[in-house]
């Protein structure tokens, strides 16, 4: 008996012990599994980093809206771990006199009118807020928000770049847009329901319902006023007279003059009527349509802003929260950068936000880093172009020798954009010279010194050939110096060249003027004769020459022998 039951407690061991290292198996088996894709995820990335440099170039352009009267175009973002916020950048045009008709979207939306002018209807607190916008207004559409946009211009097309941001979409597509005004194209949210409780919420016969909900064909962008184009259902809407209108207005929203609805109901009805209200509303019938109405943010006008930075070589104006708070709810930021003919952005990082770019005009390069050192992209860009830069990674914009290279873009942050400049007068080089810096480089400090003061500028830098090299003789610029040289113009390098050799202490021309007499002595009688300048060339001599003599004019230069 003894034997039988230690039997079947070694018996019982053995299957304890297996079906463990079954179970351990299946779990081991099934956390690699659970890993794998995380780690082929971040080795697809990593190739497609490392093997295309068109990777930070947006190029996967979506149409989400085409019509007779205009369109809008979504560029997408690339996904992955090291974007640290999705957001796709949209592109929307509208001809003259036409409409967005109302809706609300699944993502917020930051617009910026590149050119033309617009009036947007948002209702914002279950109220109607009306702004106007202009070339250079900024103006942030939250998800979820009904609105409307219509090109107000006369005879000038509607250019609008806006970012998308996806953090708050359903994931049903690039965009997606929830019709309020519609029919057959686009159809109406409205028409889901059900004919009979579309009927009694409106307070309308069957017949009635099924012509309002039909009659739009024209798509989400149509023309509002008279024109050569197909009359659209807005259009003839606003052909009514203003009693039958207003009529038509309450039918829409199922307005009602009864008391006992709910306060929260009534507040939503009127707000609907003012939204269609104004969109309906012709100009000519109200001179302050275009004015600032209801509780909306107002619009900040980038174009009209200061440049944060600005010197001879181009400027650069960034927009944050602190500037305009709508951007504290989508916790993005806006920036706006001009280079002059061959100047350039310095090597640069953002540490806080990633950047997307848009070339507005123009043409140049856009360099990006690697951690390791290698480069990751560098390519050629013109206008229309988007490329994007991942946070922490250097990079930097060169701006091409046939004109001014001017982008826009925004930034996966709202807070204060501090870059950190890897070059230039105000590169983090300078702040962290010493022993330790010129032992990371395997240089002395005179070396080290030398090289790191050799750029003048800061944050826009010259050209090669507009840059004045370093002799190692200057002295480091004091703050207040350095201001005033970024203030004062340059019409022409051979005018900052005399301009720099003026700056040099006098006893550093001392210094060089018995080097040249001795040049002078070394030279036969003809070759000196052959060295001096005709009357009216001077200058040329003159720049050589102490400072002393150099003011007393061209007769002391032809007697200098």
């Amino acid at each position: 008996m003894g034997n039988r039951v230690i039997s079947l407690l070694v018996i019982a061991l053995v299957m304890c012990y297996g079906l463990s290292k079954a179970v351990g198996y299946r779990d081991e088996d099934w956390g690699k599994q659970r890993e794998d894709p995380d780690q082929e995820q971040e080795e697809q990335e990593h190739e497609a980093m490392m093997g295309d440099e068109d990777w930070f170039l947006l190029g996967n352009s979506k149409q989400v809206v085409k019509t007779k009267a205009g369109e809008m175009r979504v560029v997408k973002s690339v996904g992955g771990r090291i974007v640290d916020k999705p957001m796709h950048i949209g592109f929307i045009t509208m001809e003259p006199q036409s409409l967005f008709v109302p809706q609300y979207m699944d993502s917020s939306l930051i617009l910026f009118v590149r050119s033309g002018e617009a009036k947007v209807g948002l209702i914002y607190k279950d109220e109607l807020g009306e702004r106007r916008l202009r070339a250079g207004d900024v103006y942030r559409i939250p998800a979820g928000s009904a609105f409307y946009l219509v090109n107000t211009g006369e005879g000038q097309r509607l250019h609008i770049i806006c970012s998308v941001d996806t953090s708050e979409s359903l994931g049903m597509g690039t965009l997606q847009s929830f019709y309020i005004g519609g029919g057959y194209n686009p159809a109406s949210v409205l028409a889901g329901f059900d004919q009979e409780i579309l009927e009694s919420a409106f307070n309308v016969t069957s017949t009635e319902l099924s012509d309002f909900l039909s009659r739009q064909k024209d798509g989400p962008i149509v023309y509002v006023t008279d024109s050569p184009h197909p009359p659209s259902l807005w259009s003839k809407f606003l052909e009514l007279k203003e009693p039958d209108r207003l009529q038509k207005m309450k039918r829409m929203v199922g307005y009602t003059e009864e008391p006992e609805h709910h306060e929260d109901e009534q507040i939503q009805a009127w707000s609907w009527r003012k939204l269609l209200n104004s969109v309906f509303k012709r100009r000519d019938d109200d001179p302050d349509a275009f004015k600032g109405k209801g509780k909306s943010h107002d619009a900040y006008n980038l174009f009209k802003r200061s440049a944060d930075f600005k010197n001879d070589y181009g400027w650069s104006k960034a927009l944050d929260e602190s500037d305009y708070s709508p951007l504290k709810d989508s916790g993005i930021g806006v920036f706006l950068v001009n280079l002059s003919a061959g100047s350039m952005m310095a090597p640069h990082v953002n540490p806080i936000a990633t950047e997307y770019g848009v070339v507005l005009r123009g043409s140049g390069t856009i360099q990006i880093v690697f951690p390791n050192g290698t480069s990751a992209m560098n390519t050629k860009v013109q206008e229309g172009d988007v490329f994007w830069v991942p946070r922490y990674f250097p990079f930097c914009q060169i701006a091409s020798r046939t004109g001014p290279f001017e982008f826009f873009g925004f930034t996966t942050s709202a807070r204060k954009n501090r870059p950190q400049f890897l070059v230039g007068a105000s590169s983090v080089l300078r702040e962290l010279r010493g022993p330790e810096l010129a032992a990371a480089f395997g240089v002395n400090e005179d070396r080290l010194s030398r090289i790191v003061h050799a750029q003048r500028e800061s944050v826009i830098l010259p050209s090669v050939q507009a840059s004045t090299p370093y002799t190692g003789h200057e002295r480091e610029e004091t703050p207040e110096e350095e201001a005033g040289r970024r203030t004062t113009p340059y019409k022409e390098d051979e005018r900052r060249r005399r301009q720099d050799e003026r700056e040099k202490p006098a006893e550093e021309d001392e210094r060089r003027q018995p080097r040249y007499r001795e040049d002078e002595r070394q030279q036969s009688p003809q070759e000196r004769q052959r060295r001096q300048p005709p009357y009216g060339e001077g200058d040329v001599i003159s720049q050589r020459l102490p400072k002393v003599i150099r003011s007393l004019g061209n007769e002391m230069v032809m007697g200098f022998d």
